[in-house]
């Protein structure tokens, strides 16, 4: 119970609105360190939840399908630029955002994580090589700013964290395919 802890000072510093406006005034700052964050805090969370409404998550989420979906839905849609934009000006989406990344993102995945097999974590990680490099490619090579509330060059820097993002991931996919996994957690 002492990580639901850390979680919970985790999200309560990350709500903060001097932190809140110096996380959101550069946008790779945003999208690839307090959105990332926010999902932390609520994995952290998420045992604390688990024991709490253990019938809940058995019931709603036992092979941790609706889980992963409910994840996967969520985070496409916080990669959406124009989403970025709206949790800027919008006092909802804004709400939206620190609501569903922590509680329905990070509590939902570390309860599916564990129980979907290692076919679909493939499938999943895949998933995301694959949208990390598009928006790497939507980012650095648009003609137009895709977000308003940030410059040019800001979407650029993002498009190249992303590219980092999917390389790592690409990295980390071969270093499985060439270690022993019999004892991994993942």
């Amino acid at each position: 119970m002492r990580t639901a802890l850390y979680g919970v000072v985790l999200f309560m510093l990350l709500i903060l609105p001097p932190v809140r406006h110096a996380m959101e005034s550069v946008m790779i700052v945003h999208m690839l360190v307090q959105i990332p964050l926010l999902i932390v805090s609520g994995w952290l969370m998420a045992g604390y939840f688990q024991v709490k409404v253990e019938r809940f998550f058995n019931k709603w989420n036992g092979n941790g399908a609706a889980g992963i979906i409910l994840v996967v839905m969520i985070t496409i849609y916080w990669m959406v630029p124009r989403t970025l934009d709206e949790a800027l000006v919008s006092g909802h989406i804004e709400l939206f955002k620190f609501l569903s990344l922590p509680f329905l993102t990070g509590v939902v995945l570390r309860d599916s994580w564990r129980k979907i097999n290692p076919v679909i974590k493939s499938f999943i990680m895949f998933n995301y090589i694959s949208m990390f490099g598009l928006l790497a490619w939507i980012y650095i090579d648009a003609p137009v700013r895709v977000c308003n509330s940030y410059l040019e060059t800001d979407q650029t820097i993002l498009g190249w964290g992303f590219l980092v993002i999917t390389v790592g991931l690409i990295l980390y996919i071969l270093q499985n395919v060439f270690t022993d996994q019999s004892g991994s957690a993942f």
